[in-house]
């Protein structure tokens, strides 16, 4: 490799290990084995690599920002919104900008699932909580962060990877479940916890033959919802009929599924809806079929309770959602819902990353955040 520049991703791909790695081998910081250390170091000496002493002292000075990676549906889902002025507040008082990242600012610049957005990130917020100009659009993440948050991300979100190796602290909301670089912390919930909470809410009041229209996707939040209403369904002898609707799915997407689940299985006396603001559709759909919503006249547990619903469609419909927000809240009835508190999540997301920045915790370390059943007139 003697006609050009030999890049910590030549030292990388010929040591077998990823660029964070090699870059914390070769600046003898980080947790590197003393053996991988070692490789590197032997690896970096025969390709002939020279460290860029101006971008060694860049990556050493704070750029007084954090980056943070929001799923492409964020925009139009009131959790992500108010988590991403959870973190904001919280980074704030750590006198950290926030710049909202485009799928193509990540390093390496490749898109994310495809999405087609524009490139770069937008304004990021001032200490004070106005727009301060957005930064430059091109070269290494890096260079214009301190640390990233990537929010829920994907196996199948082509812009991850290139995030968890951009060379400096990540923190996720959620796991991340793909094959590559772990993050250097995370934040996470009970996601099979608050699906059985509701399914078990459910049953006690009185369904015996509830349904799940849980999210498609790769995130750590879709896989456990769809996995815990199969284990939960074989471990209480309980028939759930489990549907799979788009991650962030509309009313109307939430609305259509359901006619077509309770015209094919009437027996279906509760429906809970996992996408946020979806529920109002589930709500619409047991209107058009004449399905009143509540505990009503449900009938106790019998023999004959999943006969009596079939051959009678008036019978009651419990509906409840896996994501609090102003659709549950507002809705007519009220649905209950898990109150993930998204602010919180938020700021708990930044307080992690602020203090692996400022060496208050270690890397690796993993928190958990609590949920809140909101029991309503819906169940």
């Amino acid at each position: 490799m003697t006609s050009r520049t030999v890049t910590l991703l030549d030292v990388a791909r010929a040591a077998g290990v990823s660029k964070s790695t090699v870059s914390d081998a070769l600046q003898g910081s980080g947790r590197v084995a003393a053996a991988t250390r070692d490789r590197v170091r032997a690896v970096a000496e025969e390709l002939g690599y020279r460290p860029n002493s101006a971008a060694r002292r860049l990556r050493r000075s704070s750029t007084g920002a954090i980056g943070l990676h929001l799923p492409r549906t964020a925009t139009r889902l009131d959790y992500y919104m108010n988590l991403a002025f959870g973190a904001v507040e919280r980074a704030q008082e750590e006198g950290f900008d926030v710049m909202l990242l485009a799928p193509t600012s990540i390093a390496g610049g490749g898109d994310s699932r495809g999405s087609g957005d524009s490139a770069g990130p937008t304004s990021p917020t001032s200490p004070a909580g106005t727009p301060s100009p957005a930064g430059p659009t091109s070269g290494p993440i890096a260079s214009r962060v301190d640390g990233l948050l990537v929010i829920d991300p994907e196996v199948d979100d082509s812009a991850v990877p290139g995030l968890l190796d951009a060379g400096v602290p990540v923190v996720t909301g959620e796991r991340y479940l793909g094959p590559t670089a772990a993050p250097t912390g995370a934040v996470i919930c009970d996601n099979a916890a608050s699906l059985t909470a509701l399914l078990d809410h459910v049953t006690e009041r009185g369904a015996r033959h509830p349904a799940v229209l849980a999210p498609a996707g790769t995130s750590a939040w879709a896989t456990a919802l769809r996995a815990t209403a199969d284990s939960w369904a074989r471990e209480r002898g309980v028939a759930v009929a489990l549907r799979t609707v788009p991650f962030a799915a509309t009313p109307g997407e939430a609305e259509e599924t359901t006619l077509a689940l309770l015209r094919t299985d009437p027996s279906v006396d509760a429906v809970i809806c996992a996408p946020d603001g979806a529920a109002p559709g589930v709500l619409r759909a047991a209107a058009t079929l004449g399905r009143p919503v509540g505990p009503g006249s449900l009938p106790a547990a019998a023999p004959h309770a999943r006969t009596a619903t079939a051959t009678h469609p008036r019978i009651p419909l419990l509906i409840a959602s896996c994501v609090d927000g102003t659709a549950t809240r507002s809705a007519e009835p009220p649905v209950t819902a898990v109150d993930l508190r998204p602010a919180a999540y938020g700021r708990a997301c930044a307080e992690l990353l602020c203090d692996i920045l400022a060496g208050r915790t270690t890397p690796d370390t993993v928190r958990r955040h609590a949920w809140a059943l909101e029991t309503r007139a819906s169940t």
